[in-house]
């Protein structure tokens, strides 16, 4: 085997760092693709939220015929540890990701720690309410008929009242898909706090909330065609958010991290883009805040 000398491995070196530093560049700027699994290989997307470890609260499940989404529903109400589930609190109604449906919010975030630790922080107490919108429907009415925003107001809402729970002032959080869905619920309902001002939505978090500028950046399937998609458009409705509280947070190295900043910027909404991808560990991670931010509100 022929010998290299010192001076060819520099060269090598110096050529392989040189093409390496290269790389890093291209992914930082998008011109070489994959730049958030760099990142989490690099250790650059921050840590995952752990759940913390408190016990749970009672969690109460159920389901209901629904008009709206044209088919059985499963929902589940969760309560702070310590509460029992006759206990009339005001409530936060939690919309799920894509693929998800009533239960994700426990079984992939821990929710229900986390929110007896929001509770046990100093957060005034209250409860979460999940609902099944549907694997894709992007929360809002589809050509198919089906439409999780019917079902919301005029079925969900009323269940969790005869339940015993405020519903004078509740809030609203999602994630990806149920990000956008809790965003533009108040967007276009601003007409229901005018009108039914006893019950109202005050306040609305989101994380990493699947937004888009135009139907063509869109997922196929989020929007039945481009009509769809303009109707059910949160950008320029400022005067839909009015009068309700907004935080946005969204991880640094998520496709959507552009415009969750824009959308803040464009509402004056609290959050920020923080390190972080499109995970549920990011979510987790976020999840104190965004709860404490939620029950200061609805109780305030």
């Amino acid at each position: 085997m022929p010998s290299v000398s010192r001076r060819t491995l520099l060269r090598t070196g110096v050529a392989a760092t040189v093409t390496g530093a290269a790389v890093v560049a291209g992914v930082e700027t998008g011109v070489v693709p994959g730049r958030a699994r760099l990142h989490d290989v690099l250790g650059l997307t921050g840590p995952d939220g752990v759940v913390p470890d408190v016990p749970p609260g009672p969690l109460e499940s159920g389901t209901f015929e629904s008009f709206g989404r044209r088919t059985t529903v499963g929902y589940q109400v969760i309560y702070p540890h310590g509460f029992t589930p006759t206990a009339e609190l005001p409530v936060v109604i939690v919309l799920h990701g894509r693929g998800g449906d009533h239960t994700s919010a426990v079984s992939d975030l821990g929710i229900d720690r986390y929110l007896t630790a929001a509770v046990r922080s100093g957060t005034p107490p209250f409860a979460l309410a999940t609902v099944d919108g549907g694997k894709e429907t992007y929360w809002h009415r589809r050509a198919g008929g089906e439409d999780p925003g019917f079902m919301l107001d005029q079925e969900f809402l009323p269940l969790l009242a005869d339940r015993g729970l405020d519903t004078s002032r509740y809030g609203l959080l999602g994630w990806s898909m149920g990000g956008y869905g809790a965003l533009l619920w108040v967007a276009l309902h601003y007409w229901q706090r005018r009108v039914r001002p006893a019950t109202r939505a005050v306040a609305v978090g989101a994380l990493s909330p699947a937004l888009w500028r135009r139907f063509e950046e869109t997922t196929p399937g989020a929007f039945d065609d481009a009509d769809d998609f303009e109707s059910n458009q949160v950008f320029g409705r400022r005067s839909g958010f009015r009068d309700v509280a907004i935080r946005i947070d969204c991880g640094r190295d998520d496709p959507f991290a552009e415009r969750s900043g824009e959308l803040r910027a464009e509402l004056g909404a609290a959050g920020g883009n923080q390190l972080g991808a499109h995970t549920a560990g990011y979510w987790r991670r976020m999840l104190p805040d965004q709860l404490r931010f939620l029950g200061t509100k609805i109780t305030g």
